[in-house]
């Protein structure tokens, strides 16, 4: 008989209480796969073959390539199953962008065996996790990494032990709908019920929240991430779950930036993501990410209202939350964002307030020259600014051609200025005086006020 999910969820709990009582560092190798398969198998499904996937889109990632790779995996007698989050794509109907695959194998074994069979190993940097990335065929790279345990983690970082029991290897991951395998025959194997909650789209810790998080804290943010990806509302989080994650959120100062950022930035391209920025900032989690401790939430919530169909950039959204552009600089140096990025923060905190003018749109269209970034890329984030505000003028703005500046650097040379400083000060003023004026000068009309602007 198949337990119960909650009643699953209450003995992982016990589970894991039990077993980090005590370090998994202090038993031998074997002792340690011994004792995590015992503690596990009670919460585990007896037969985790749960079904046979037959589907279009599992069908379409057979290339040449792969079939190559699993016949060669076939020959040494290793076995190699899909893992991961391809698995969860595959069975929601979803072809998979990236195929991860785990195997039996140890690192040594699939190098030999690559070597052997002259195929071309490419970025070794993963190895001592043991990941080896094959390049089959000159032309397909795949990741293929050994079946391994947790033996001792940090917040951020794992020790890790090589083995050949998929249980244990579906045991370590973060939440069940990532723990689940797909063999090359379309047996999808299911150890803690992944595909139940999948069905149901639930976002669910496998084993013990509190263990999980601890492991690595930026399984915080891959929560919200994953539950913007399955969930059909948009506030129907286990309240339990929640708790945990509130209790934890502190352990999110030791994660890198960069790290956060990648999956913050997934979290507010994704489905609810307003609604769960909003949840993120209510359960105390912001400061430890990055963002200043007094967040405009309520500036969060009028926006993701009034333009999150916009699909706003991530940075756009994330901007709500900032008072002011020393918040943007900070959180530039916490994530290390891109140039784009960073500029984009600063900008439409700097111009998110209403422009007031009788033509709506001429503030704007007069800040894409009078900026100090190209008249493209400021276009750009001045859309981005219109999106923020839901702006009526937005289609319009997107479809308005930047006009030409009639003056060229030659004109000014003929007016006795040359190349240089001087000349690149008088036709920036040029460039202003022209758009104050709506675009309506000439040459000629411009080229009078050189002799003017030159003096000012």
């Amino acid at each position: 008989m198949i337990l119960g999910s909650k009643f699953i969820l209450n003995q992982c709990t016990k589970f894991f209480k039990q077993l980090y009582s005590t370090s998994l560092r202090e038993l031998t190798p074997t002792e340690r796969l011994n004792t995590l398969r015992r503690m596990a198998l009670p919460k585990s499904r007896e037969n985790p073959v749960i079904m046979k996937l037959e589907s279009p889109e599992f069908k379409s990632i057979f290339t040449q390539e792969l079939n190559a790779l699993v016949s060669l995996f076939k020959e040494y007698g290793y076995e190699i199953r899909i893992a991961g989050g391809a698995v969860r794509d595959l069975l929601m109907g979803i072809r998979p962008t990236d195929l991860d695959f785990a195997t039996t194998a140890t690192p040594t074994q699939m190098k030999d065996m690559f070597t052997a069979e002259e195929v071309r190993m490419i970025n070794m940097n993963g190895e001592k996790h043991g990941t080896i990335t094959p390049r089959i065929n000159d032309k397909e790279n795949f990741e293929v990494t050994t079946l391994r345990i947790d033996v001792v983690t940090d917040g951020r970082h794992a020790e890790v032990q090589f083995t050949t029991d998929w249980l244990l290897d579906a045991l370590r991951r973060d939440l069940t709908i990532n723990s689940m395998f797909l063999g090359l025959d379309g047996s999808v194997y299911d150890y803690f019920f992944g595909y139940d909650d999948l069905q149901k789209h639930r976002v669910v810790f496998v084993g013990d929240a509190t263990t999980r998080i601890q492991e690595d804290y930026l399984r915080i943010l891959r929560y919200f991430r994953f539950y913007g990806k399955i969930a059909l509302e948009a506030n129907k989080h286990d309240e339990e779950t929640l708790k945990v994650i509130k209790e934890n959120a502190s352990g999110l100062k030791q994660i890198s930036g960069e790290r956060i950022w990648t999956e913050l930035k997934k979290i507010l391209e994704g489905n609810f993501a307003g609604d769960l920025m909003v949840t993120i900032v209510e359960r105390d989690i912001a400061p430890y990410i990055g963002l200043p401790s007094n967040v405009n939430v309520e500036e969060l919530k009028k926006v993701w209202e009034q333009s999150g169909h916009l699909k706003l950039h991530a940075i756009t959204l994330l901007s709500s939350l900032l008072n002011n552009q020393d918040d943007a600089v900070a959180l530039n140096a916490r994530f290390k964002l891109s140039a784009y990025e960073r500029d984009l923060a600063v900008f439409v905190v700097e111009h998110r307030a209403p422009k007031l003018h009788p033509n709506p749109l001429m503030p704007y269209q007069q800040l894409v020259l009078k900026s100090k970034y190209r008249p493209m890329e400021t276009k750009k984030m001045l859309t981005e600014v219109l999106k923020y505000n839901n702006s009526p003028y937005l289609e319009e703005f997107v479809k308005w051609d930047i006009p030409k500046f009639p003056v060229s650097g030659k004109m000014l040379r003929e007016q006795g200025i040359e190349i240089g400083p001087v000349m690149g000060a008088v036709m920036t003023k040029l460039k202003h005086y022209w758009a104050d004026n709506d675009f309506n000068l000439s040459a000629e009309e411009l080229l009078k006020e050189v002799p003017v602007l030159r003096r000012s």
